[in-house]
């Protein structure tokens, strides 16, 4: 029988040390193959470091303490770059990731660490380093979410160079975007790259810059946003226009995935992933929680759906049913060809291009 241990913070201080705040003297018992408790501290820690909003990952993280008895101190809203500038003093055994681009570039610097974790063959080989270094937990796609009370789907932009021309300025409320360090943003900017090459790159992220009526933090600030009325659009992944569907108010909006027609690029895709730290210093747990986490059951508790429910047919969260049958099939969609591995590729490149063209990695 499980007992819940209790999840502790742990703050960064001077250069991203850690500290485990509040530790309970509680012992948690989770039994092994004979049925035997073994103690939390037999169990041991896990520290897990995710890019990801707190909301969409730390009830997973409970749920791994309560059914395992491992310690899990996790640090919400880090940065990959944290994991390069511990190198020499690796404290994250586990890192959870807004962009598959990321986790590229960590593996790249020889930062993760490949395995082979029982159920991996669960994951489609087109989202997973060619080593399990890293894996995809959940799919999304790019577009606009919009305002039905401002703007109709036949005036929308249906396509992302649609944001050259400055006069999408001049719709009511204008339109927003993330902060150029949104790990959305940087994937969707690396995809662009690798379509149009930099100069046309660079051309565009300094129209948005000047033309969006707002930039935000974050893709939940920009739907809550749009659902009020205060732009007309906003450039999202896909699964914060089904967020703004349930809201109680606020909720009629729509969504544009982009670059449909003949001829077009097709719509930018990226995913979340979970990537295993190199020389983490509960290694032997980071492994148990991978395959914790391939169980189908952890799967669609992280997301609502395991991914490859997620990539080859509706690939949102559980939801009600007026807003399912809002929910793009994947397979119905045009897709850009660039292989979502390819992100780790110009992910460093991307937050300096981001940076020198105007767009600020983060809000001052």
């Amino acid at each position: 029988m499980f007992t819940k241990k209790k999840i502790l913070a742990f703050i960064m201080m001077g250069i991203l040390a850690i500290t485990a705040i509040g530790c309970s003297s509680q012992t948690v018992a989770a039994p092994d193959e004979e049925g035997v408790g073994t103690s939390v501290e037999e169990a041991g820690q896990l520290v897990v470091y995710s890019a990801r909003n707190e909301r969409f990952v730390q009830a997973l993280l409970d749920k791994f303490s309560e059914e395992t008895g491992i310690e899990v101190l996790s640090l919400h809203g880090a940065n990959p770059l944290q994991i390069l500038e511990e190198k020499n003093n690796v404290r994250a055994d586990i890192f959870i990731s807004n962009d598959l681009g990321a986790l590229g570039y960590l593996h790249m610097e020889g930062l993760l660490q490949g395995s082979n974790p029982e159920g991996i063959e669960t994951i489609p080989v087109d989202f997973r380093a060619d080593d399990n270094a890293y894996f995809a937990i959940s799919a999304r796609s790019r577009g606009f979410i919009y305002n039905k009370d401002l703007i109709t789907e036949e005036e929308m932009p249906k396509s992302i160079e649609d944001l050259f021309d400055a006069n999408w300025a001049e719709v009511e409320n204008g339109y927003a975007i993330t902060r150029g360090g949104n790990g959305g943003m940087i994937g969707h900017v690396s995809a662009l790259r690798y379509q149009w090459g930099d100069e046309k790159t660079t051309d565009w992220i300094t129209a948005i810059k000047e033309n969006a009526a707002g930039i935000y933090e974050g893709h939940g600030d920009i739907r809550r946003a749009v659902g009020a009325g205060e732009h007309a659009f906003g450039l999202v992944n896909n699964y914060y226009f089904h967020q703004q569907l349930v809201e109680p108010q606020n909720n009629n909006v729509a969504f544009i995935y982009l670059d449909q027609g003949e001829g077009q690029m097709g719509v930018v895709a990226n995913a979340a992933g979970v990537g295993l730290v190199k020389g983490g210093p509960n290694a032997d747990n980071g492994a148990i929680f991978l395959e914790w986490l391939l169980l189908p059951e952890n799967q669609v508790a992280f997301v609502g759906e395991s991914l490859e429910q997620l990539i080859n047919s509706q690939y949102g969260a559980v939801y009600p049913a007026e807003v399912e049958s809002k929910i793009i099939n994947f397979s119905d969609l045009k897709v850009q060809d660039m292989p979502i591995k390819e992100l780790g590729n110009y992910f460093e490149d991307t937050k300096a291009l981001i940076e020198d063209s105007g767009l600020d990695l983060d809000l001052k």
